[in-house]
């Protein structure tokens, strides 16, 4: 059901903001229901920009699956841009799903995936200008609920205060569960005439109840001691559970179909292409990375049900370019048959296949030929460090030799550049490993140079290490501002060739980072702060203003070393430890004492001495 007064309204506006097809609604395989015909209304939230919101696949698989039920209407939302925020206030327009133009305040299901830290600000920017109350307890019954999930709500307490209820784990399941929950108690409510705080209460400790893996931030409180670490989190009553446990899909992917309609943006967007998930999970036990740890267990889909899907995609949008993700995705067990029948379908229909996340191993060396013909850009790959016992420290097994060698063949076969994640500021970090980064990045400029005749470009992009929740890191302080500066500078002063290029990761925001993936929800106040005082999409350069952070965070007392830069015991209370992991806390604790133990015996090895600034 078109609310065509809005339509009309924002029309009206369109022609002075930049990028005015992200906000108009009616894209290619969008999925536009009459309200009167179904249930309920769920709006699908992206904390971001539209184009970045449009190239996360997991916003296309959960829209699909909810419109693939007659029962609910699901719609989309994203941040508006600065220029488009200030039309629809000056103008006193709400923010809308972009199916209907239904204001966000007249959905009964509102759900925010959390992918990054650094944009919790819009949430907030979302909920207002959705005319929803922005702290859950000024809520009642005939507000939307407000939910979460994703990366983020590992560590749900930056947003508690804000959010109803966060959804830990995966989403294909527990949301259309949690859909129907609140619609029908929601339908019970209104029969009866309540729509108070106080039921929206009952209501939620209902649905909190009932499913381990949902947790409600409004029944929970937490106590500290006198430094100001967590002494426990009580819950105010006992039909929640004190523990949350995460939603897991046992089976293979299989169950769970492919988005083959998904929504076709109208504008270009960073990842403008198809994207099949072939695998979710991964073999491997990396201690720096949250996802290998919260997306266990490993889960597949078959090598028929992936080109099939794939096919499909492409025939319901003619893209030209489909991505095969996972976290590992030269780790699928039938990868080179995976590879060849792609390579078999889609050659002949000038369709690209890319493979991003690339593990370096024996698979890469075969990769470039069995991608002859391909249209071919860079090759993407993550050795995150670049020496054997860094390697081991963070449990990275992989081999230079398996690096070098597929580089060889990739720029043999017509590949023309190269680009290298890595991590800088991990624990026991020392000058070698910098050094290590460079060196690596020259040595596949000049393979580059001896397979072609020329030096291609090699990119050598620097990430300030941020320690997540959930990870055997989770207890190692970030490294501090100062050390940051001193690596980057020190990286781009070892650099000899003009083909490497050293691309560093903002420094203020990944402080920023820091704080917000590891605070408690003390820190919710600084956030509410500082998107008080005008923060805005901060994850984007030309917005982020530092300074207003870290104003806000003094005028409300909140030390930043405390929760960003300090090493906190392994017995500490951390403000995620209520919100379990596949393998616990037993496990990242035994995980960060050998650890602890590879550090002590990497710096006896160099004398002790480490990089300083």
């Amino acid at each position: 059901m078109l609310n065509t007064a809005l339509r009309d309204a924002v029309m009206r506006v369109l022609p002075r903001v930049t990028t005015p097809a992200q906000y108009a609604g009616g894209e290619l395989n969008s999925v536009a229901k009459d309200h009167r015909q179904v249930r309920g209304k769920l709006c699908l939230c992206f904390p971001d920009a539209y184009t970045i919101g449009m190239s996360h696949h997991g916003l296309q698989v959960l829209y699909t699956i909810m419109n693939n039920d007659p029962q609910w209407a699901c719609e989309r939302a994203f941040t508006p841009w600065l220029d488009f925020e200030r039309e629809l206030r000056g103008n006193a327009l709400p923010l809308y799903g972009l199916e209907s133009f239904t204001p966000l305040r007249e959905f009964d299901v509102v759900g925010f995936s959390l992918q990054y830290e650094v944009g919790y600000t819009n949430v907030l920017t979302m909920l207002d200008l959705g005319g929803i109350p922005h702290y859950s307890t000024d809520r009642r019954v005939t507000d939307p609920l407000v939910i979460a999930g994703g990366p983020g709500a590992q560590n749900p307490e930056l947003l508690a205060p804000f959010v109803d209820l966060f959804v830990i784990g995966d989403g294909e399941q527990s949301l259309p569960w949690v859909m129907n929950q609140w619609v029908t108690l929601k339908e019970r409510a209104l029969r009866d005439g309540d729509v108070s705080f106080r039921r929206r209460q009952e209501m939620l400790a209902e649905i909190a109840g009932t499913a381990p893996w949902v947790y409600v931030p409004m029944f929970y409180e937490h106590e500290y001691h006198a430094d100001g670490t967590i002494a426990a989190v009580n819950r105010t009553r006992a039909d929640v559970p004190a523990e949350i446990a995460s939603c897991t899909i046992d089976c293979d992917l299989g169950a769970i179909p492919l988005p083959t309609r998904p929504v076709v943006p109208f504008v270009q967007t960073p990842h403008d292409r198809i994207a099949i998930e072939i695998m979710r999970g991964c073999p491997h036990q990396c201690r720096f990375c949250q996802s290998t740890v919260i997306k266990r267990p490993l889960r597949l889909r078959s090598v028929e049900e992936i080109v099939r899907g794939a096919l499909e995609s492409y025939r319901n949008t003619g893209t030209n370019e489909i991505s095969l993700l996972s976290l590992s995705t030269s780790d699928y067990p039938h990868f080179e048959e995976l590879v060849k029948r792609m390579h078999e379908t889609f050659m002949p229909l000038g369709v690209n296949v890319s493979l991003p996340s690339l593990r370096i191993n024996h698979q890469l060396r075969s990769l470039p030929s069995l991608m002859k013909g391909v249209r071919k850009g860079g090759l993407t790959l993550a050795p995150e460090v670049a020496r054997d016992d860094m390697r081991e420290q963070i449990r990275k097994k992989i081999k230079n030799e398996d690096l070098y060698v597929g580089c060889r063949e990739a720029f043999k076969n017509g590949w023309q550049k190269v680009k290298l994640y890595f991590l800088c500021g991990l624990p026991g970090e020392r000058t070698v490993d910098l050094d290590g980064i460079i060196e690596m990045a020259e040595t596949i400029a000049q393979i580059s140079k001896e397979a072609t005749g020329r030096y291609q470009e090699v990119v050598a992009s620097v990430s300030n290490f941020v320690p997540k929740p959930h990870t055997p890191y989770q207890w190692n302080g970030m490294q501090t501002r100062e050390y940051f500066r001193w690596a980057g500078d020190y990286l781009h002063r070892q650099k000899t060739q003009r083909s490497v290029k050293v691309k560093q990761h903002d420094i203020e925001t990944s402080l920023l980072e820091g704080i917000l993936t590891r605070g408690d929800r003390r820190v919710a106040a600084g956030l509410y702060e500082a998107w008080r005082r005008g923060a805005r999409m901060d994850g984007w350069k030309e917005c982020f203003r530092p300074e207003l952070w870290w104003q806000s965070f003094r005028d409300l007392g909140i030390d930043l070393d405390f929760y960003t830069h300090r090493q906190r015991p392994v017995g500490e209370r951390l403000p995620w430890d209520h919100v379990n992991v596949k393998k616990g806390r037993a496990y990242l604790e035994k995980e960060q004492s050998r650890s602890v133990i590879q550090l002590q015996v990497m710096a006896d090895a160099v004398g002790g001495t480490g990089c300083g600034g």
